[in-house]
């Protein structure tokens, strides 16, 4: 049976947040985004909104829902906010992203095709100026090599999503969303962690999370479950063994 895997876009595939770095420089100038890089450094939970003061109650989560934070700038909730409505005003900007990873896009596109892989895009992307969202996604993607991509620009819980599409395995950079994966679906959830190996979520492999360092990684392993499952299928063990893994995640 064809696997029916999901990756996620901003993290995974694009690169986000160095465009997310140069607009904050535009918009608060580049000493002090400077200091907002050098804050996420020291931060130990880099990535994650401070308190905002001057913010009514319960606007810092509204914040946070409303599009992925930006992990190099520990922003407060405010700035955030401004960074986002900066980025809805320019038009088509999702299509101005560099891909992470050169070329592994149209390789992934390639063992898609050759091994009837069904892939589907996630993505938290807010709405810009110009065509929506997911129009804006599906060209980056053509034009970066994967034909006829499907995108779903998508808010929730990615477990649940997993669920209901029947998804064998999720590509993410964010290890709330391999923990949701987990927790309420039967996908198996693979974290592309290229931060030091030393700052690795300690508990992925005892909850059943993959680590890869990279994308190219990645396919390395999926190619090798998939002609692993050709021969004997036990798609979700051979995942398990060469990601390192000893036991599911839950039952």
């Amino acid at each position: 049976m064809a696997l029916r895997i999901a990756f996620d876009l901003d993290g995974v595939l694009a690169d986000m947040e160095s465009e997310l770095v140069r607009q904050s420089e535009i918009l608060f100038g580049e000493p002090m985004t400077r200091r907002l890089q050098e804050r996420a450094a020291e931060s130990v939970d880099a990535g994650t909104l401070p308190a905002d003061p001057d913010a009514p109650p319960g606007s810092a989560d509204a914040a946070a829902d409303f599009a992925p934070p930006v992990v190099q700038l520990n922003m407060t909730a405010r700035q955030q906010r401004r960074l986002w409505r900066h980025v809805e005003s320019i038009e088509n900007f999702w299509e101005g992203l560099d891909e992470l990873e050169p070329g592994v896009i149209p390789r992934l596109a390639t063992l898609a095709a050759d091994r009837r892989w069904e892939i589907i895009f996630l993505t938290k992307r807010p709405e810009t100026v110009g065509s929506t969202a997911q129009v804006q996604s599906q060209r980056w993607l053509q034009a970066k090599g994967f034909p006829l991509p499907s995108v779903f620009v998508v808010q929730g819980s990615r477990g649940r999503i997993a669920a209901s599409l029947g998804l064998d395995i999720v590509i993410d950079d964010r290890p709330e969303n391999c923990l949701d994966i987990v927790a309420d679906s039967k996908a198996r959830a693979i974290l592309v962690w290229r931060a030091d190996e030393s700052q690795r979520p300690a508990s992925a492999q005892r909850l059943g999370i993959g680590v890869v360092s990279s994308v190219a990684n990645c396919l390395d392993i999926l190619t090798q479950v998939d002609s692993a499952a050709r021969e004997d299928p036990g798609v979700i063990s051979r995942v398990m063994r060469l990601l390192g893994l000893s036991e599911p995640a839950s039952a």
